[in-house]
């Protein structure tokens, strides 16, 4: 009875997985091949395989490299993504550090409104950033596009419940030792916490790669884009390929794989610790 459940299961799990990987299949074997091929295969497994003339595997790529700035807009995202990463990191880092282990006036009552902020939608608070950013003069600038997105309330609640289970024994010992706060909080905390680092770098990475709405606010300049916004350029700029569109779709997805696969096994503790800042 344990064996058939077992199989059950294990069938169920592939169907599941399969939902998932079929579509990402049929991305990348549809930018590896013709046009005409795309559409003459979808009714045959051939729909989810390349072509099979490997010198037409980077035909599109290079066709769509000749005519946008790819590699402009794979900078922007790089460095979009790179500073809202680190950033996050150090700031929603510090902030959780003086929640766990600080002590000061309102830190209650401040907590309680971080957390309320967990369950106000984005969207209700754009119009608002967008208001703040023209008033700072920062509108069409880099900087706009990612300083909205380096404090967190999940973040600072994240590193906040890691560090609080940090025995304030070890703190004492370093302020002992001639300590600083900075020092106790970058030497120690920070090389502790690695689930809760690995957490908030992977998944602000993958918020600030695939930000469409507000960088399309904020933004006037093309050549400032992300992919996210570019690829809308690309999806309407006539004439459009398929072949084309799904090779841009692969290489905006590469990079985030990419960061998965070296994360992941950090980002499975950081998730499953629950908030104990167990490693």
């Amino acid at each position: 009875m344990q064996g058939v459940k077992k199989i059950v299961k294990t069938i169920l799990l592939i169907l599941l997985a399969s939902l998932f990987v079929f579509p990402l299949l049929w991305m990348i074997s549809s930018s590896m091949k013709p046009e005409e091929s795309i559409y003459q295969d979808l009714d045959s497994i051939q729909a989810l395989l390349p072509s099979f003339e490997v010198s037409q595997w980077l035909t599109s790529y290079s066709e769509l490299f000749a005519r946008f700035d790819i590699l402009g807009y794979l900078f922007n995202s790089i460095l979009y993504a790179a500073i809202v990463t680190f950033g996050s990191i150090f700031i929603n880092g510090m902030a959780g550090y003086a929640f766990a282990k600080f002590q000061f006036f309102g830190k209650n009552l401040l907590f309680s409104l971080l957390l309320a902020m967990l369950i106000v939608p984005v969207e209700t608070v754009v119009i608002t950033q967008f208001t703040i950013i023209h008033n700072l003069g920062l509108v069409n600038s880099r900087l706009a596009v990612v300083l909205p997105m380096i404090a967190n309330a999940f973040f600072i609640y994240l590193f906040r419940n890691f560090f609080i289970a940090v025995p304030n024994s070890i703190i004492e010992s370093a302020r002992i030792e001639g300590a600083s706060n900075w020092s106790i909080f970058w030497r120690i905390m920070m090389p502790m916490s690695k689930p809760a680092i690995a957490t908030v770098g992977t998944l602000s990475f993958i918020a600030s790669w695939n930000d469409y709405i507000w960088p399309l606010m904020i933004l006037t300049d093309g050549d400032k884009f992300p992919l996210q916004v570019a690829i809308t350029n690309i999806n309407s700029t006539q004439p459009v390929f398929t072949n084309q569109i799904m090779a841009i779709l692969t290489i905006s997805t590469i990079p985030l794989i990419i960061v998965y696969i070296f994360a992941q096994k950090y980002l499975l503790q950081g998730l499953g610790s629950s908030g104990t800042g167990s490693k």
